[in-house]
């Protein structure tokens, strides 16, 4: 018996099987092998096609099935994870009307400060726990106000892993969690947040009824079933946003239990029994997957938007014909703090930490007689886990307490260099396991599906496979951090 969990990136999708019975990975597979496209077509924007989080999900399950060597009969449940905050607008045919406004577009920021001004703090912080600021309910407002054709064809809005799971269901959902993180939830009132609809003149109609973040959501149709490989009826039985769903990967669950995760964007991601806000809506909570009625489940996120991709710009530009093991290899040559070289990571949108700003990136110092290409690529590495450092202070802030942080050895926790940097930095051990976020998606769809009895049930395949101690000298690091900061901060 297994279970198949997709993960619907920025840059790829990633699909999973995961065998029942030893809790283990069978196969994984992704689609595209190179990055999908953001498209931007003014500086700021970020959008992708929906279509092609479709086409390259049916490639992942075709591919991971074949790999797999099972027949997909066995395929018991489907499990989705998917990238927050992304807009997705179909008919009632479920055809798309636009490109998706992505959650690293820039352009709402102004339409959520102002509807953060008219409604006041105090009503946003209280009932939203978050501003509007630039997420899916200012960026659909902005669709209103400037695309008034589209908005007027919109049957229903979706985040990206709803549009996934009505692509393979027909039937068009999403889950409280995902109201939050379009923050479309009222914390308060436990329902829509008709107060922020209404002052964007939106119709409540517009956003996809609710069905439990576990649990049997759809059933897989004939269409889709002729297009992934899989077998109808098949049922879709958990999503959740990336971050979310990267926690409840790593056994996340309980209050001081903290995430990250840094592909794209990077993320730390801790779990809270209380709800809280942050006054400047620096870091932002959202609804966790294990929340209900009897027991209150929040995430608090940091978010740091040019992380990995940073890295991937660096490797462009820089080390084209080089592994990012390479990078890292070459990145560990060099003194840490990158003899006086600093990065601000923040090229890729405007950045909620510094209060929606859109700085860019940023290189300081750069000397041509003492820095080369190694220096560039270790710079990176330190400048995002500065930033992520950065984003935990405001954490600690709130009463996050930020010693042990679990990660997926994946994406930028491969590099020694940046789990080093983040470790002794921040004072926290690094747990790093094996797993991803298509892995988790799969347990989650074995919980849904009742497979698994509980919890600790679908984690018994979760090993740790490194620890990283903040034990060694940072007087170098601590010194450029604080370099780091005062750039920051001056900029």
């Amino acid at each position: 018996m297994y279970l198949l969990g997709l993960d619907i990136g920025t840059s790829s999708v990633k699909a999973a099987i995961l065998d029942v019975e030893t809790g283990l990975c069978t196969a994984s597979c992704q689609s595209p092998e190179t990055e999908m496209e953001i498209l931007t077509s003014k500086p700021g924007w970020a959008e992708q096609d929906p279509e092609i989080w479709w086409k390259h999900a049916q490639i992942a399950i075709q591919a991971v099935s074949s790999k797999a060597g099972i027949q997909t009969a066995e395929i018991k449940a489907i499990g989705i994870s998917y990238q927050m905050h992304g807009l997705v607008c179909v008919d009632k045919d479920l055809n798309v009307l636009r490109n998706s406004i992505i959650w690293c577009d820039s352009r709402a920021v102004e339409i959520g400060n102002n509807a953060f001004r008219e409604l006041g703090a105090q009503k946003c912080l209280s009932h939203l726990l978050n501003s509007p600021g630039n997420f899916t309910a200012s960026k659909l407002k902005w669709v209103k106000e400037n695309e008034p054709e589209i908005f007027s064809s919109i049957y229903k809005i979706m985040l990206p892993g709803d549009y996934i799971a009505a692509k393979l269901t027909g039937v068009i959902q999403t889950t409280e969690s995902g109201l939050s993180e379009g923050i479309f939830w009222d914390f308060e009132n436990r329902e829509p947040a008709d107060f922020l609809l209404n002052t964007y003149g939106l119709d409540k109609d517009l956003l996809a009824d609710c069905t439990p973040t576990f649990g049997i959501q759809a059933l897989l149709t004939d269409g889709a079933a002729a297009k992934t490989g899989l077998k109808p009826g098949t049922p879709v039985c958990y999503r959740a946003g990336d971050q979310p769903n990267n926690a409840f990967s790593l056994n996340v669950l309980n209050p001081g239990e903290i995430a990250a995760t840094a592909g794209t964007s990077g993320v730390v991601y801790g779990v809270s029994d209380q709800v809280k806000y942050d006054p400047k809506s620096r870091v932002n909570t959202f609804v966790h997957v294990n929340n209900s009625a009897t027991g209150i489940r929040n995430g608090i996120l940091l978010c740091i938007n040019g992380t990995g991709i940073l890295n991937s710009w660096m490797k462009k530009v820089a080390g084209e014909s080089m592994s990012y093991s390479q990078m890292n290899e070459l990145a560990e040559t060099v003194n840490p703090g990158s003899d006086g070289l600093l990065i601000l990571p923040f090229g890729n949108g405007a950045e909620r930490v510094l209060e929606n700003v859109e700085t860019g990136c940023s290189i300081h110092n750069l000397n041509f007689n003492i820095h080369g290409k190694a220096h560039l690529f270790r710079a990176a590495q330190e400048g995002i886990a500065f930033s992520l450092y950065y984003g935990i202070k405001v954490m600690q802030e709130m009463g996050v307490d930020v010693k042990v942080i679990r990660a997926g050895k994946a994406n930028m926790f491969l590099s020694p260099v940046f789990c080093r940097t983040l470790a002794y930095i921040s004072g926290a051990v690094i747990e790093l396991y094996n797993t991803d976020g298509a892995q988790g998606a799969a347990r989650g769809a074995g919980i849904g599906a009742g497979i698994y009895k509980d919890f600790s049930t679908a984690f018994a395949g979760l090993t740790k496979i490194e620890t990283i101690d903040p034990s060694a000298d940072t007087q170098l690091l601590t010194h450029a951090y604080q370099s780091w900061e005062k750039k920051l901060v001056d900029n």
